[in-house]
């Protein structure tokens, strides 16, 4: 089942959780109204989305790395970091991802490299939806592409995107590609470096990558969940991340630009989103999800785009 697909039966099961609980407050004479009844169950459910937000912040926490004190935030910053996380994973999951189709759009006189763009786990092309718009505004060609079957090996998405890289080169006329990847989706790029090498690769913009893996990844079914386990020990990345990292050269390590937030509630230690030999550039206050979406972030995107890439 496509992610997509699975979105939608999601909120099919929303759908009638509310106007089953609408009923029941009616029946019950809890409210009058079945505007009211129906606001209840809305709210209901909103309140159970809500929880599972909260639940991941909670979650990462028995796994955080220590937040630096530039970083650290009060109450006001953390309401806002909380409000931000939970709009975003509420309209990506229940608007863009639901409706969301690989596109991809070409513009002749783009002077950047073209950028295929990589979702992570359990998402789809849908979680572009704020980056796209400002790709079109500085006409900078670009691809999206969907990482299906859901919980495949992260191997298996690299044919994926060698196909994807080829055909946004053809149709481009440019000799390589830049990659934009969030969350699992920078692992995928990385994993396809290891096979095809840089030859079609320009640069590789990570957000929220877990590159040292994730504890909250345990949690996760899939095989790709598997390779993105972080254990406690000597060895805590999984065999996986630790034979994707010993294949990676230095000039390979410098093609990559990792953005990542010290208040990441998937990805936690957060630290893991540092990776050794790349440009690492740091965030607080944005949580996982919003990082698609989160103002400041999009235009650090922007920025390394636009950066020479041997800059």
């Amino acid at each position: 089942m496509s992610a997509r697909a699975l979105l939608q039966l999601l909120l099919l099961a929303q759908g009638v959780t509310v106007a089953l609980l609408a009923w029941g407050a009616l029946a019950l004479g809890l409210v009058a109204s079945p505007w009211l009844a129906a606001g209840f169950g809305a709210g209901v459910v909103l309140l159970v989305r809500l929880l599972i937000t909260a639940n991941s912040f909670v979650m990462s926490a028995r796994y955080a790395s220590a937040t630096p004190q530039q970083f650290r935030l009060d109450a006001a910053a953390r309401v806002r970091l909380f409000c931000a996380e939970f709009m975003a994973s509420l309209l990506h999951s229940s608007w863009f991802m639901a409706r969301a189709a690989p596109r991809q759009r070409i513009y002749p006189d783009a002077t950047l490299a073209p950028v295929l763009l990589l979702h992570g786990y359990g998402c789809n092309s849908g979680y572009w939806a704020h980056l796209t718009p400002l790709l079109e505004a500085a006409r900078i060609s670009h691809a999206t592409l969907d990482l299906e079957p859901l919980m495949a090996g992260i191997d298996d998405y690299v044919p994926l995107v060698q196909r994807a890289a080829l055909a946004l080169c053809e149709a481009s006329g440019a000799p390589r590609v830049t990659i934009v990847a969030h969350s699992m989706g920078g692992l995928v790029a990385r994993a396809w470096l290891r096979v095809h090498g840089s030859a079609r690769a320009a640069r590789v913009i990570t957000l929220g990558t877990p590159h040292h893996g994730t504890s909250l990844a345990q949690f996760g079914p899939g095989r790709n969940a598997a390779q993105m386990q972080r254990a406690s020990g000597a060895a805590p990345e999984s065999a996986w991340l630790r034979a994707l990292a010993a294949s990676e050269t230095a000039a390979t390590r410098a093609l990559i630009t990792s953005l990542y937030t010290h208040h990441d509630n998937i990805v936690s230690p957060q630290s893991s989103g540092a990776l050794e030999g790349a440009r690492n550039v740091a965030f607080g206050g944005v949580g996982h999800v919003a990082l698609g979406s989160d103002a400041q972030v999009l235009a650090c995107v922007m920025g390394e785009l636009a950066r020479p890439c041997n800059a």
